[in-house]
């Protein structure tokens, strides 16, 4: 039987720490004496007694999770906290619209980063800084965040956490589940301590230097300027791009390397086709921009656009829907790749698309030679037949929900090569798309009917599509 004091439990812990994170930008409503102070105030509390109400239905539990209740939390929670998250942007009026209030907390928890405010800079300090902690909370994961503290509840998160993160496989640091979270979870914001200190030493403003520092790290990409970074200097840019750079990474791989065991982060493939993919891109980027530019912007913007897209972040250091065509062209394929697996950054994931290729070239050798053997190999691991199903699956409901996706923008009114573009961006959580929502990333004058879609969309991209599906799977709520 299904166990709905449980996941009423385990969702009024979760709202309670939602309710918490709203406390900072209430502060900084306070700090800055801004009118929508009230707003806050009353958000923060509706928050607060909803999650008590939750933990009030889910007395007495039975503390297990199986893997049914695991998938119905992991989505759930997304929903329940962009719920609660939309509650300032509405009541305060800063987007009088429901429609725009989901969308643009969808956004930020699935760090996303497309928004429907045509003015970003008009903003007040706290709805700047809660857009930027939204995806802070999002882009490590609530389950993950989760998972570090729900132990002391006497709850288990294995099969939360396996729910969640990204990826074809996870490792674990530790033997114990809660452990592992709490290292990724430290390195988290180690990060996003370091760079928000460079950013303030480089010359941004301290408010400026946090919001941007929790955008980045999270590979979210909201920005507190309506021209995203575009207007920072070559030393600021470089800081966002290194960042950006690391958070794609597998967290595991960088906690080996901060822990004195580089040789497994340099050994690794999968981060070795990730930082190839970005020189490449960075590379033939640069190059294309030689003919507009002078070499060293080229090299920086080139760069920047890469790992930007790459790692699903979307900032933006300059408007490439003005660049030759072929180029944003490029910006668009890359935004179906993503980082590593394990990382905070959205699409395919590079284990995903080298094993593919590699899948690919064997079947090529086993036409030539019928009777031969060629496994196919992954950091010197025969990768097993499951994986590789795993994988053509995956991809398979990729493109099914591109196309479906395209389809339905396109029967909103926009055209087909826009379409693309956007269905592209809200699966892979990049933002920034081509076409009237290029560079700007800002989405206000979608109809209503494709912002809706644009949102399940971002979420099944963030939960990497089979943990939503299998919500609607028979099989899976069968005794």
């Amino acid at each position: 039987m299904f166990n709905w004091r449980l996941v009423f439990s385990t969702m009024g812990m979760l709202t309670t720490l939602e309710a918490l994170f709203m406390l900072v930008p209430t502060f900084t409503a306070w700090w800055y004496h801004e009118p929508d102070l009230g707003a806050w105030i009353v958000s923060s509390a509706i928050t607060w007694f909803s999650s008590w109400w939750m933990l009030l239905a889910g007395r007495h539990a039975e503390r297990r999770v199986s893997e049914r209740e695991g998938y119905v939390i992991v989505a759930s929670v997304w929903l329940v906290y962009s719920l609660f998250g939309m509650l300032p942007f509405w009541l305060s009026g800063a987007l009088p619209s429901i429609t725009d209030a989901w969308y643009e907390t969808m956004a930020g928890f699935t760090t996303t980063g497309s928004t429907v405010f045509t003015d970003v800079a008009a903003q007040t300090h706290s709805i700047l800084l809660w857009r930027s902690l939204m995806q802070w909370i999002g882009g490590m994961g609530i389950i993950v965040l989760s998972v570090a503290i729900l132990p002391m509840f006497g709850l288990g998160g294995m099969q939360l956490y396996s729910a969640e993160v990204t990826g074809v496989s996870y490792e674990k640091l530790s033997p114990r589940i809660a452990d592992t979270a709490k290292h990724m979870w430290v390195t988290y914001i180690l990060l996003t301590l370091s760079e928000g200190v460079l950013l303030w030493l480089f010359g941004m403003n301290k408010f400026d230097a946090v919001c941007h520092s929790l955008a980045t790290i999270s590979t979210g990409g909201f920005a507190t300027h309506n021209d995203s970074v575009m207007s920072y200097g070559p030393a600021i840019q470089w800081t966002i791009l290194l960042f950006m750079l690391l958070s794609g990474i597998n967290f595991t791989q960088l906690i080996y390397a901060l822990r004195g065991k580089p040789q497994r982060l340099l050994k690794d493939e999968e981060t070795k086709w990730y930082i190839g993919a970005c020189l490449i891109a960075g590379v033939v980027l640069s190059a294309g921009l030689l003919a507009h530019t002078h070499l060293w912007s080229s090299i920086r913007i080139g760069l920047f656009t890469a790992v930007a897209t790459i790692t699903s972040t979307g900032f933006v250091a300059a408007d490439y829907m003005i660049w030759p065509p072929v180029l944003w062209v490029i910006v668009l394929f890359l935004m179906f790749t993503g980082g590593a697996s394990g990382s905070t950054s959205g699409g395919l994931k590079w284990v995903r698309i080298a094993i593919f290729a590699k899948s690919a070239h064997a079947e090529i050798k086993r036409r030539i030679h019928p009777n031969a053997v060629v496994p196919v190999r992954f950091n010197g691991v025969t990768v097993r037949e499951q994986t590789t199903s795993n994988i053509v699956a995956f991809m398979f409901f990729y493109a099914l929900i591109i196309g479906l996706g395209t389809l339905w923008f396109c029967g909103c009114g926009i055209g087909f090569d826009e379409s693309l573009g956007i269905a592209v961006s809200m699966i892979g959580n990049v933002g920034v798309s081509i076409g009237q929502w290029g560079s700007s990333g800002c989405y206000a004058a979608m109809p209503a009917a494709g912002k809706w879609v644009a949102t399940l969309i971002m979420l099944i991209g963030r939960l990497e599509i089979f943990t939503v599906l299998l919500l609607f799977s028979r099989s899976l709520w069968k005794k």
